[in-house]
């Protein structure tokens, strides 16, 4: 996918316009939530499906100071690719036995270790570049995920000073992931923050210093201060889509959406009453009427979930996805109006021109906003914008 903010010069089959405004404008309102601790624009899966390479480079532009991915290979691409100031840092955290720990060190990345054989091999990676690592500690305190688990802390830390003794690293942060910042005074919040304290305080006490400790995701940087210690993550939020409902709807939290999703109709034409749409006929009209082919499908990242009930916008009016939605393409009643071929159907997007957005399709597919716009997939070419539609 190509970067493109100019005007299209022929229509497309479908397109996933990126507002970079609208990121930089939702950085700089995280920004001021969190106006103590520095930044992290979380761009891992392909900056959740918007392209990573623009993304990164309007975060940067709007004060982020730091990337965030989950794959080394992500962050590692960035490195090389995106052509950012050096002074940004780049962390990744996702990795697994003989992953490219080398590469890393030599790119300057901040690698995240929570378990002993990640020391080990972090540690051996530097000893063959020849310069030190930068390693976050990360704590498990109560996500169950990745992280090392309270009763085994010491022993990693001890470990990692021991390496640091060594010049093999460096111990630049601390960090960990909340499980419940998405629901508003969920207990196990509290209870991870006191851990989280309380682990840090342990690192501490054996001699580490940290340039960063970091627990807030895109939730609770918008919601919890006592949460934003030195650095916030923001990953979703990033991209004008709330966390979770609970939370408020992105203009209650001060947020666009960047992304607006549109396919032009292949095809409008009428059928009799009592006809079959779609593999099975789980949809048949209930009248003579007009229906109107969009084509975009599963293949696409369109949720199959949200067959009978996905919402788009042709010719000014809320349709809904009629019958199954196939690989490819979908069907919507378009009621007897008679959009021509090529008028657009949007799925998606902010919602001021009347549009559904990635929360309506959330909810249609009984699924989260992250989902609908990280799945948008490969076929669908992105076009960058910059506050002002193509």
């Amino acid at each position: 996918m190509s970067e493109n903010a100019g005007r299209r010069t022929a229509p497309l089959r479908a397109r996933a316009e990126i507002d970079l405004a609208a990121l930089r404008a939702n950085v700089r309102t995280l920004r001021e939530r969190a106006p103590g601790a520095a930044f992290m624009a979380v761009v891992k899966a392909d900056a959740y499906g918007h392209g990573a390479i623009p993304c990164a480079r309007a975060a940067v532009a709007a004060g982020a100071n730091w990337l965030g991915t989950a794959t080394p290979q992500e962050a590692l691409a960035l490195r090389a690719e995106a052509g950012l100031p050096e002074d940004v840092r780049i962390m990744c955290w996702l990795w697994t036995p003989g992953g490219p720990w080398r590469e890393a060190v030599e790119a300057r990345l901040d690698v995240s270790v929570g378990a002993l054989w990640a020391l080990d091999e972090v540690g051996e990676a530097a000893r063959r570049a020849g310069r030190p690592a930068r390693v976050h500690l990360k704590a498990d305190t109560g996500l169950g995920r990745g992280g090392c688990q309270p009763g085994d802390w010491d022993e990693l830390v001890g470990e990692a000073l021991r390496a640091e003794r060594e010049g093999l690293i460096r111990i630049t942060g601390v960090w960990s992931h909340l499980a419940c910042a998405d629901e508003p005074g969920h207990p196990a919040t509290a209870a991870q923050l006191a851990r989280f304290r309380e682990m840090t305080e342990r690192a501490e006490e054996r001699g580490a210093r940290f340039e960063v400790r970091h627990i807030a995701n895109s939730a609770a940087t918008l919601t919890l201060p006592e949460s934003h210690f030195d650095l916030v993550r923001a990953g979703i939020a990033l991209y004008g889509v709330s966390p979770s409902p609970e939370l408020g709807s992105p203009a209650d939290l001060g947020l666009r959406p960047v992304m607006r999703l549109s396919a032009s109709l292949a095809l409008v034409k009428d059928v009799p009453g009592g006809h079959g749409v779609g593999y099975g006929h789980h949809y048949t009209t209930p009248g003579p009427t007009t229906l109107g082919l969009v084509p975009l499908g599963y293949a696409d990242g369109v949720p199959r979930h949200a067959s009978h009930t996905g919402p788009v916008l042709v010719d000014g009016k809320w349709r809904t996805v009629a019958g199954r939605i196939a690989m490819d393409q979908f069907t919507v009643d378009l009621g007897g109006d008679r959009p021509a071929a090529g008028a657009e159907a949007v799925l998606f997007g902010p919602g001021d021109g009347g549009e559904p957005t990635a929360g309506d399709w959330a909810q249609a597919a009984g699924t989260i906003g992250y989902e609908i716009v990280t799945r948008v997939g490969t076929r669908v070419p992105r076009v960058y914008v910059d506050g002002e539609r193509a």
